[in-house]
């Protein structure tokens, strides 16, 4: 496939990036005083990524089958760019009321929404990892924002903190998955795999740890209720919509597409964690006297 078809098919991701960058140099050049305009562009440049992803229906892959767009990464896109345009207006009317309007906020928020959509598209262990770390580095930032707030310096460090082990947990299973199936692609990974395999085995439970720290799910939770608490009112709206999508799909994706044969032992591990998580999540809910928290354990 040409490079050009390549790009077409990211054109979406292409646009948001672009169009990131395009306002952030405004941001920089006007100031705090533009942060109104630079979020309501960035608005308008989620709806122009939404309608180039509701236009292009046909199923394509790009970069020799390193990132694909089929319907399920069409739905789950849409989803997350609705997700994160809502969350930019809110938190311009919440930051406009509090008087702490800065330009830095869409832009960050912009820069997760690009990392979320190449998570979604991602077809092989490098792809994800990169939507992954762009998605996360935002996050970080986006926890602290509130700089006069000791909770959300907290959150902010909490998250980075946990996040980093998480991801190196990730990258460490990805790498023991390569290691005994020779590819870091889907498609390779789910040919080339041993239902046999012991280290096999060993790299698929480092890489759900990591995927489960990504979607707070049990026993990787403990993040959550912090990180919710001590960020701003409309960051934790954010981080409870569009990068659960996000996360959801990076584990289904990598789940069926990479080991369809060895479904019988990744199961065990989902229903577990699932169990363990609508559990501890309804009873730790009912003691809690903060929205926020409890819209972490929800």
């Amino acid at each position: 496939m040409s490079l050009q078809a390549d790009l077409i098919t990211l054109l979406p991701e292409l646009v948001l990036g672009v169009g990131t960058l395009v306002l952030l140099i405004g941001g920089v050049s006007a100031g705090d005083r533009a942060t109104g305009i630079v979020s309501w562009a960035a608005v308008a440049l989620i709806a122009v990524a939404a309608g180039i992803v509701y236009a292009h229906d046909a199923p394509a892959s790009a970069f020799a089958g390193a990132f694909v767009v089929d319907g399920f990464a069409r739905f789950l896109k849409l989803l997350i760019l609705l997700g994160s345009a809502l969350s930019i207006v809110l938190a311009r009317e919440f930051n406009a009321l509090e008087r702490r309007e800065r330009f830095e906020l869409p832009i960050l928020m912009l820069l997760a929404t690009l990392g979320m959509l190449l998570m979604v598209s991602a077809s092989s262990f490098i792809a994800l990892y990169l939507g992954l770390e762009l998605q996360s580095l935002a996050l970080y930032v986006l926890a602290a924002f509130n700089r006069d707030s000791l909770r959300s310096t907290e959150a902010g460090l909490k998250y980075f903190v946990l996040g980093a082990l998480s991801s190196g947990m990730l990258l460490y299973g990805a790498s023991l998955i390569y290691g005994f199936t020779g590819t870091i692609s889907f498609t390779g990974i789910a040919h080339a795999a041993n239902p046999g395999s012991i280290g096999l085995v060993f790299g698929l439970v480092f890489l759900f740890a990591g995927f489960c720290f990504k979607v707070s799910a049990v026993p990787f939770h403990m993040w959550t209720p912090d990180v919710y608490e001590g960020a701003p009112t409309p960051i934790t709206a954010f981080f409870a919509a569009a990068p659960k999508v996000a996360g959801i799909a990076m584990f289904v994706r990598a789940a069926v597409a990479a080991f369809p044969g060895i479904a019988a032992e990744w199961q065990h591990i989902l229903v577990f964690v699932s169990i363990a998580s609508m559990l501890l999540g309804s009873f730790a809910a009912i003691g809690q006297r903060n929205i926020k928290r409890l819209m972490a354990y929800s």
